[in-house]
């Protein structure tokens, strides 16, 4: 099977997260004559905008900070040692690079709404995104291949092919659960608590997943 190419052919499979990027792109400068000098750009865990910016950064900065990590998900296999893994789980890769794309995207027009002066309650919304995208990650993490870049890298799953499976299979489970707690909280909760249910799913998928790699990598040993 061949290296993953950075080329035509791979970019023309692209064009549904290069459209969506696109379209970002020009609602941030169509909207930008229309924001109001100071722009709402954090909110706390109650929900309630505890930072604001300038009008060009509220129109500009999720676009193009959205573009850059999309293309250092595109480059950084390039350089990766195990480049040649990464046509093992191109469609995986693939999907995972469109869902925070379009994560992104739901987010900058949630702000930008907020920004024209309607009430988004983000205690609720965001629990709800990160609640979906967990879920997708979740269902795709057994399908990445051993790579420095993408997935539950630990020493312990990068020093092993096998723990890195067995890894990937449990730290899929764990997300995806990680995802419908979440989903629960945006409809169950609010504010602080909310939040903190959040927090608590990922912190526990996360420890998980890395406690089982060094757990499985032990008994290997």
């Amino acid at each position: 099977m061949d290296d993953y190419r950075l080329d035509r052919r791979l970019l023309a499979q692209e064009w549904p997260a290069l459209l969506i990027l696109l379209m970002m792109l020009l609602v941030a400068l169509m909207i930008y004559p229309h924001l109001p000098e100071r722009v709402p750009i954090h909110w706390n865990a109650a929900g309630e905008v505890d930072n604001y910016g300038s009008r060009a950064f509220g129109a500009f900065m999720l676009p193009l900070v959205t573009v850059g990590l999309y293309v250092l998900m595109l480059v950084l296999p390039l350089v990766d040692p195990r480049r040649e893994n990464y046509s093992k789980f191109l469609g995986a890769y693939r999907v995972i690079r469109w869902g925070f794309v379009i994560f992104m995207a739901v987010l900058y027009g949630l702000t930008l709404t907020a920004s024209m002066g309607y009430h988004v309650p983000m205690d609720r919304v965001m629990p709800a995104l990160m609640g979906f995208l967990f879920i997708l990650i979740g269902n795709y993490l057994p399908r990445i291949r051993h790579n420095y870049f993408v997935g539950i890298r630990t020493p312990w799953t990068l020093a092993d092919e096998e723990v890195w499976r067995r890894s990937h299979r449990i730290g899929g489970i764990a997300f995806v659960l990680a995802g419908v707690i979440s989903l629960g909280a945006a409809l169950l909760a609010r504010g602080t608590v909310a939040f903190i249910v959040v927090m608590s799913a990922i912190g526990v998928a996360t420890f998980l997943s890395v406690g089982y790699s060094l757990v499985i990598y032990r008994q290997k040993g």
